[in-house]
């Protein structure tokens, strides 16, 4: 069952800026990890989720319910962590949580002390003489104070030390072991990976992929880097129907896309040709991001957001 919808989402600010018919969903229980470069949407995707922007075309839904019309609805069952923090000063740390519990009309006292206690932080400290991740911290307490069901995390580790970065991740698949629906934005691969199930990647304001985690992880698609002894045989097997990654005519060399369902035919394929040497290297998720980068061809993924959790 989606608990998070998006459908067609957009948002022109004009001069390439925004986001453009963004499609996913998040099922119950799952962590979809939204993946890409600084600028991509990423925090615009989250706002509009928390209804801050009004899209211009488009809708966001959690828990059927519009994230525009409803927010006030769906603030009881999410937790949102945003990727900037502002923090009022004049506080201590006990009265920014005594202030976002108040705007969810909740206490819990109990919980304010177990994860102030996880993450190492004093409430009583003045938020003026707080560092960037000690107000980090705070925002993650606030974010998870009511024990919700539904986590938007928008570049959650940001500003967080490496002690703390991995406490962090540990804290979430504890999360993630209660049932949470988690939406996770962040341009770290060692977080996406360690926490995610499935990885939407976005480029330029658009979703251009869709990956289960665990092909990824397992090593399900390679590149297969091949040099040849002859260039005709270079040059003929350019037009064998592969997806190529890279090609090299100087060195006779190039490189395809593979999964392993394609193993038996780049077989029967590669006999026919006078070969040097070729080479199996599995996709990591970094090499799988990084190809979208420089082109939005397919790679070996899927590209539309909705309905794969049980492809």
């Amino acid at each position: 069952m989606a608990v998070i919808e998006v459908n067609n989402l957009t948002k022109d600010y004009d001069h390439g800026r925004g986001i453009y018919d963004v499609t996913f969903e998040v099922n119950k229980g799952e962590t979809l990890g939204f993946l890409g470069p600084n600028g991509a949407g990423k925090s615009t995707t989250m706002r509009h989720l928390m209804g801050f922007s009004a899209p211009q075309k488009g809708n966001a839904k959690i828990l059927g319910m519009d994230c525009r019309k409803d927010y006030a609805k769906i603030l009881k069952n999410v937790g949102y962590l945003p990727g900037e923090v502002a923090i009022p000063e004049g506080l201590n740390g006990n009265g920014f949580i005594d202030m976002m519990q108040g705007l969810r009309k909740a206490r819990n006292q109990k919980q304010a002390k177990e994860l102030s206690d996880i993450f190492a932080i004093n409430l009583r400290q003045n938020v003026k003489r707080m560092s960037i991740g000690e107000k980090r911290k705070l925002a993650v307490i606030a974010a998870f104070i009511n024990d919700p069901e539904i986590l938007l995390l928008d570049e959650p580790t940001s500003g967080l030390d490496p002690v703390m970065q991995e406490k962090f991740i540990e804290f979430i698949k504890e999360e993630k072991k209660r049932g949470k629906t988690i939406l996770l934005s962040s341009h770290m691969f060692s977080e996406v990976e360690a926490l995610c199930d499935r990885i939407a990647i976005i480029k330029d304001g658009r979703i251009i992929s869709v990956v289960e985690a665990a092909q990824v992880k397992h090593g399900l698609r390679k590149i297969v880097e091949i040099t040849f002894k002859e260039r005709d045989d270079y040059k003929n097997f350019l037009s064998e129907k592969f997806e190529f990654e890279s090609i090299n005519e100087d060195q006779l060399k190039v490189s395809i896309v593979m999964e392993d369902a394609d193993t038996n035919k780049f077989l029967a394929a590669i006999v026919r040709y006078n070969v040097a040497s070729f080479v199996e290297n599995p996709v990591t998720l970094e090499d799988y991001f990084m190809h979208f980068c420089k082109n939005d061809k397919k790679f070996g993924g899927v590209t539309n957001g909705k309905n794969h959790k049980n492809q």
